[in-house]
């Protein structure tokens, strides 16, 4: 860094220089983590010898279970893009009103857990259903590691209640489905070339002031060689908001091309591909019981208000530990909780 052309090269500065931010928290944490062990030690010995320090012990043991926690978590996340900031897409599944409910119950769960975890929060898109919920929502999550820990979320999410939107107060299941893709630095390169776009504007609509800025200049991107279609409208320039898109678009690219390679592999080497969208990655239960099972690792909790209140720490956490570990079941279509 301190060479007299570090700078000429700015990617490679930037990499650097990232590089050796993780290199120093590392060395930060284990000398953080040496000297909460030195200093439980010396409480012992001071118990030993027949000070009360109960308090001080107990307290100093839940500082350090906590910071080796987010430690274990933190090493789990070594992923190529875990690091980045996360795209996050809700869609709900078939039944209408039902499902655009249980979508924005999930919108509301991760954007309380994402402000738990102090990350930054921003509603690119926010398309409103006609009575209840949304038909669609795409957000940014910025924040470190935020992709990392939110692509344990990735799958379709099933909701099980008696429906508030039934008169005659039946059961119903509802489903949703969460996207998630990393955020690409403007140096990762991945050429979309302008033949391949079609570029619309639109007033934007929405909840007004709860979700979005209304214009006049929202934008929608659809990549023709795959379908993709990308809006945005929460940037009061159209400029800003066709960046924003067209950030999108590449995340949405490159997860493409990576699952397009992957299952090539798989079929050279006659491995089983992992089931994905389509089947359930975990279930909500609020009637007859309360119960939220991740069908993957097969972690269970009883308090449902707490988890739809944005406390997922649990499930993500499970899950990055058995992924770590290679001990990960696969998502499920039957009913297995019920």
């Amino acid at each position: 860094m301190a060479a007299a052309d570090f700078w000429n090269n700015q990617a490679e500065a930037q990499k650097t220089l990232q590089r050796q931010r993780r290199l120093a928290e590392d060395i930060e944490l284990r000398d953080s983590l040496q000297k909460k062990i030195d200093d439980i030690g010396v409480l012992i010995e001071w118990s030993q010898a027949g000070e009360d320090v109960t308090a001080d012990l107990a307290k100093a043991l839940d500082v350090l279970v906590a910071q080796v926690e987010t430690a274990e978590t933190k090493k789990m996340l070594g992923g190529e893009h875990d690091q980045a900031n996360a795209i996050v897409t809700i869609h709900p599944g078939a039944g209408g009103t039902e499902s655009q409910d249980w979508a924005e119950m999930l919108l509301r769960m991760y954007l309380k857990w994402a402000e738990r975890k102090g990350f930054t929060r921003e509603i690119l898109d926010y398309q409103p259903g006609e009575e209840a919920g949304l038909k669609s929502v795409t957000f940014t999550l910025s924040g470190e590691y935020a992709f990392g820990l939110m692509s344990a979320e990735a799958g379709v999410h099933r909701l099980v209640r008696i429906s508030p939107f039934d008169q005659a107060a039946r059961r119903h299941t509802s489903f949703a489905s969460v996207y998630v893709w990393p955020e690409f630095d403007d140096e990762i390169e991945i050429d979309i070339p302008e033949k391949d776009l079609r570029i619309d504007t639109f007033r934007s609509s929405g909840a007004g002031g709860q979700h979005v800025n209304v214009t006049d200049s929202a934008v929608r991107l659809t990549h023709l060689p795959t379908g993709i279609v990308i809006s945005c409208q929460n940037e009061r320039s159209q400029h800003k908001n066709r960046d924003v898109a067209m950030k999108v678009l590449k995340a949405r690219l490159y997860d493409l091309k990576q699952k397009e390679q992957q299952d090539k592999l798989s079929q050279i080497g006659g491995a089983k591909k992992e089931i994905a969208f389509g089947s359930q990655i975990r279930s909500y239960v609020l009637q007859p019981y309360q119960m939220i099972k991740d069908h993957r690792t097969k972690y269970a909790e009883g308090q449902v208000d707490k988890v739809l209140n944005g406390d997922i720490d649990p499930f993500v956490k499970t899950y990055l530990m058995q992924k770590a570990s290679g001990t990960l079941g696969q998502a499920v279509t039957a009913d297995d909780d019920l």
